[in-house]
């Protein structure tokens, strides 16, 4: 949908001089699993987004 706009992705040329990479890879191993939302369980549901499922 972007492309056919004329616009694109925006990545970063370069990484900033300032970046720990340490301190990163900590980050991502200790904080985000804890901020990653729980995974549901898959089961029997309804697809209606007004009606809930009728058990």
């Amino acid at each position: 949908m972007l492309r056919r706009r004329g616009w694109s992705h925006q990545v970063p040329a370069r990484r900033a001089v300032e970046r720990d990479e340490a301190a990163v890879a900590g980050w991502v191993k200790e904080v985000w699993p804890h901020l990653e939302p729980s995974r549901r369980r898959s089961g029997p549901g309804s697809s209606s987004r007004t009606r809930q499922d009728s058990r």
